[in-house]
């Protein structure tokens, strides 16, 4: 990038060449989207066998080379529009230094340095002080300050001017060899091989070319996005960009725009389905644990997206990251286009994994389906934007002195964020908001509602499966206690945990009667004795500790707080099913804690969340509180 490569740079040129890629990008997409919603739909309704399996995997695999070359080249697009709008600045400066020279008869060298005339008078010999050459600053331009300052003073008046100008013109070429340099580095890695098979490397490729643009381009755009705004103002931002201004983020910034709270559901969906591929591309290259089960939830959920069932709601992608345990955000039905509106939070033991992307996201599922009976305009959302303990549920009996509320803490300031957001996209004059936590997602949930003004929109919540919200009152949830639901199933421990002072009795019981009957046990009968006694009085302290505390605390308090299903919280407790005994019933610790969604295990519970969801909460069967 020299003098006269800047001068004769022209960034129409690159713009043009951007629109080009631009459309070519579009047309993949248009070409992907008619592969995927129509022929290959009309192919599976009319044709069975070998035949019509080979033809629908091929045309699997060209639908996956045009969303390719939509990708890759909507970043060659966004590269060379980046390129066109950063190397205007410099070269501005250049022609306006080298007009200014012109102005002064100076000649510019093709190096960039000045000459200039003679001029001035030399007190000494009264002599006119001679012309002569200078090189400007390399370095950080400043009006004025040359690298031979006493220049400056030289009664040669042309001296100083020209300083200044070469001063520009070097700070102009500096600027403009920078933004050339990263840009053709970022350009360099879109080459694709001819022959180019389409596979989870090729997507690990992209993700680097995607990370090479963004860094590019990062000057350009990414210091324009509302990032520390809130949701309203950024769905204002989001609108005030021309289509094509849309477009070049969606391109260079799908991991942004696809998870920035406010944008519409369908631009973060379309971002996120690109950003999916990105994610399984990269991840498929490393071998971690963490990384595998990543990429195994990823891969069903793509797999979902994929193909659709047409029983259920159509899916949006609103949420998708590898930050933490994963981040996935799905709903079921159009958020934005919906009248009611549920977002769920989930609770111990959920990570992006094969689990989340069969259980959580069949809860949500179910949801949207059952509340669609009572009211079409509905859309069902799960929520995993945030880090829940890792533990599961069937543990948590044994080792709820580990829970904290930290987690919760954390999720709930997200989570009403995500909320605030919904409700900046939502069409409809006043939607239905509800909010749902199940298990520790029920804490998150009412750490949520009890910060300042609540849950953004929110009109109703549910807890299931709680073991506590942290607060002692429904009232506390800030959308007034007749909004607040709760279902508990009487054979689901989570929602008997001990209290802490309960807790703590039966840990210092069992160690006291363990270590007793050990001794006693040892005295009467030996080693065999020793370990049957002490094993006999660990479960008989434990019960008789327990006991003398909970004689000595409020019985509706249970890990986080007041009992949801208790009737001091106040919350109006609706029937579900009593679910299996845990082992007795032959399925674990914990069966009842995960039947709450599911219309097949519990369709009273599964219906009462569905007549709330859909805005008939007036409608279920209730039960006593506790």
């Amino acid at each position: 990038m020299d003098l006269k490569t800047l001068r004769a740079v022209n960034p129409s040129e690159y713009a043009e060449a951007a629109d080009g890629y631009r459309a070519i990008s579009d047309m993949a997409d248009a070409a992907k989207d008619r592969i995927d919603k129509q022929i290959t739909q009309a192919m599976q309704k009319a044709n069975e066998g070998e035949a019509a399996d080979a033809a629908l995997k091929q045309l699997a695999k060209l639908s996956g080379n045009f969303h390719y070359t939509q990708v890759e080249c909507g970043l060659v697009s966004g590269a060379l529009n980046g390129f066109s709008s950063e190397i205007t600045a410099p070269r501005r400066r250049l022609l306006e230094a080298l007009e200014d020279a012109k102005a002064l008869s100076y000649t510019v060298n093709a190096d960039g340095s000045v000459v200039y005339p003679a001029g001035g008078e030399n007190v000494l010999t009264g002599d006119e002080i001679p012309g002569g050459t200078i090189k400007g600053n390399t370095g950080l331009y400043t009006p004025g300050l040359g690298p031979d300052t006493a220049g400056l003073h030289s009664p040669n008046p042309h001296r100083a001017k020209a300083q200044d100008i070469a001063d520009r013109i070097a700070h102009a070429l500096r600027e403009a060899t920078e933004i050339d340099e990263r840009y053709s580095k970022a350009l360099g890695k879109l080459k694709a091989a001819p022959g180019l098979t389409v596979n989870k490397k090729t997507w690990g490729d992209a993700a680097s070319d995607a990370s090479a643009v963004r860094s590019a381009a990062s000057e350009y755009l990414k210091d324009d996005i509302p990032t520390e705004k809130p949701p309203a103002d950024r769905k204002a931002w989001w609108d005030s960009l021309s289509k094509d201004q849309q477009e070049e983020y969606l391109a260079i910034y799908p991991d942004v725009i696809g998870n920035l709270d406010g944008i519409p559901a369908v631009v973060r969906d379309e971002a996120n389905r690109e950003n999916i591929q990105l994610l399984i591309g990269k991840l498929s290259e490393r071998h971690d644990e963490k990384s595998r089960m990543m990429l195994d939830g990823l891969e069903l959920i793509d797999n979902q997206l994929r193909n659709p069932d047409p029983k259920f709601p159509p899916m949006y992608l609103l949420g998708i990251g590898d930050e933490g345990g994963g981040r996935a955000i799905v709903s079921y039905g159009n958020p934005d286009a919906s009248k009611n509106v549920s977002a769920y939070v989930p609770g111990l033991g959920t990570s992006l994994d094969a689990d989340f992307a069969r259980n959580d996201l069949k809860r949500a599922r179910d949801t949207a389906k059952e509340a669609q009976f009572y009211d079409p305009s509905t859309a069902s959302i799960v929520w995993l934007g945030y880090d829940a303990p890792q533990m599961p549920a069937s543990e948590v009996v044994d080792n709820a002195d580990v829970m904290s509320m930290d987690d919760a803490k954390a999720g709930a300031i997200s989570y009403n964020q995500f909320m605030a957001g919904i409700s900046a996209t939502n069409e409809n004059h006043d939607p239905h908001i509800t909010a749902i936590g199940h298990s520790y997602g029920s804490l998150a949930v009412g750490q949520a509602a009890q910060q300042q003004g609540g849950i953004p929109g929110a009109d109703d919540i549910i807890l299931v499966g709680s073991p506590g919200t942290g607060a002692h009152h429904a009232a506390d949830l800030n959308v007034g206690k007749g909004h607040v639901f709760v279902g508990a199933a009487d054979n689901d421990p989570v929602t008997k945990l001990p209290n802490h002072n309960e807790a703590s009795g039966i840990f210092t019981g069992i160690a006291g009667g363990g270590s007793a009957g050990f001794v006693l046990g040892g005295g009467m009968a030996g080693p065999a004795g020793a370990l049957l006694g002490g094993a006999s009085g660990a479960v008989v302290g434990g019960i008789a500790a327990y006991e003398a505390q909970d004689a000595q605390t409020d019985p509706n308090e249970i890990w986080f707080g007041t009992d949801p299903a208790s009737e001091e919280f106040g919350a109006h407790r609706f029937r579900v099913d009593d679910g299996p005994r845990p082992f007795v019933d032959g399925q674990g610790p914990t069966p009842a804690h995960s039947n709450y969604f599911n219309p097949e295990k519990d369709k009273e519970s599964a219906n009462n969340i569905a007549l709330i969801v859909s805005g008939n909460s007036s409608e279920i069967q209730l039960e006593r509180p506790r």
